[in-house]
């Protein structure tokens, strides 16, 4: 049950992150992406913002503002990846 709510979360934190990013429409979202973004963002993103803020590893509203700004920032990078790649 635990893994189905973290691909859930991921999947909202990486389908906000992209709207806030790229704009558009939900059917403009490439899935895959958003969502990979979205775990790994809230990982890393929601992780360093609990532990800085002094919450430790429960779950607080510092972690989830961490793991959207987690995955604004690895969509970017992302972007910029790709973005060399096509040149």
């Amino acid at each position: 049950m635990l893994i189905l709510a973290i691909l859930v979360w991921g999947f909202l934190v990486g389908w906000l992150a992209w709207l806030i990013v790229r704009g558009g429409s939900f059917r403009d979202v490439r899935w895959p992406q958003a969502v990979a973004a979205g775990l790994i963002g809230s990982f890393v993103g929601g992780l360093g913002a609990s532990l800085l803020s002094g919450d430790g590893l429960a779950l607080r509203p510092s972690g989830l503002i961490g793991s959207v700004l987690g995955a604004i920032v690895v969509l970017l990078i992302w972007g910029a990846v790709q973005g060399r790649r096509a040149r």
